[in-house]
């Protein structure tokens, strides 16, 4: 039986309007819903006076100028980002103006693939540079708050979560949200990668997550168990097509997305590609190319 995912899609949000939702979390959605940004981006602001805001967003001028306006009497001393998709950091540009801070991050986009030799191709926000380069473990403190940083390679290389101690909440990005799975795209994306990122998740003791898209998750155990085993139900459906002798990804995504919207084909495909990568490394699955694609046939081993 495939595995069940609890999945939450209750939002209450207002674009443009400072929501209060713990005594040190605050949030601000963009106007840039989608069938990836669920209704929106979610701008977290950190603490009270002087704050860290964590994924400024999509560069849409409604959304930068809501920010600037709503924490105009506060200091920002941090712009933290999770990773370097579109709708994540490129509105750090012209706040790091406004507000004279600094950018944290892992890296620019690719950056944990890069350093390993792998040429990412052209996408997400390229023009992205951290003013200062994070690690798994750094701890940021502020004005009554302190952030760990948990790198969790997955959904690309540079992806990494926040851990804000005080609430013992994580700040999940795209790793783990609660109305959708994340989807993997190699070559920046990385099934393998994922999974073990997922399993770190488990030895944690978070009490509750914050994805940038959609509302928190306060079952996080038993949400994290479910992403993974959804993952290898995936693979076994993957393992049944290739019996049942169909060979080409594009084939497989209808009779394995039988609930999905045809339009995110494409994406489920790329999901499906990093799944067969995984599989090709544990030698379940052989790929009739050097460097197996979309494109490419593949057989049981």
């Amino acid at each position: 039986m495939a595995t069940k995912i609890p999945f939450i899609y209750e939002y209450e949000y207002a674009y443009g309007a400072l929501e209060e939702l713990t005594p040190l979390i605050r949030r601000v959605t963009a106007p840039n819903p989608s069938g990836f940004t669920f209704h929106g981006t979610g701008t977290y602001i950190i603490g009270r006076g002087n704050v860290a805001v964590i994924d400024p967003g999509p560069l849409i001028e409604e959304h930068v100028n809501a920010l600037e306006n709503l924490l105009k009497g506060e200091t920002v001393t941090h712009i933290l980002i999770t990773h370097t998709h579109a709708d994540h950091s490129p509105a750090a540009a012209p706040l790091k103006k406004t507000w004279g801070t600094k950018t944290y991050g892992y890296g620019p986009h690719g950056a944990g693939k890069i350093e390993a030799g792998v040429q990412i191709e052209a996408g997400g926000d390229m023009a992205f540079i951290p003013d200062v380069e994070i690690r798994d473990g750094d701890v940021i403190a502020g004005d009554g708050w302190t952030v760990e940083c948990v790198y969790t390679p997955g959904h690309t290389s540079n992806h990494t979560c926040f851990s804000l101690k005080e609430e013992n909440a994580l700040f999940t990005g795209d790793h783990v949200m609660g109305w959708s799975t994340s989807v993997i795209g190699p070559p920046d994306g990385d099934m393998t990668s994922y999974i073990s990122s997922l399993e770190k998740l488990l030895l944690r003791d978070d009490e509750i997550y914050w994805p940038t898209h959609g509302t928190c998750i306060r079952d996080v155990k038993n949400f994290v168990q479910a992403f993974i085993d959804h993952r290898l139900d995936r693979e076994r459906q993957i393992l049944k097509c290739l019996g049942e002798g169909y060979t080409d990804i594009k084939k497989m995504v209808p009779v394995m997305y039988t609930e999905t919207d045809p339009g995110l084909y494409g994406a489920a495909a790329r999901s499906v590609l990093a799944a067969m990568i995984r599989m090709i490394d544990t030698n379940q699955v052989k790929c009739d190319t050097p460097a197996p694609s979309v494109e490419s046939g593949f057989s049981l081993s």
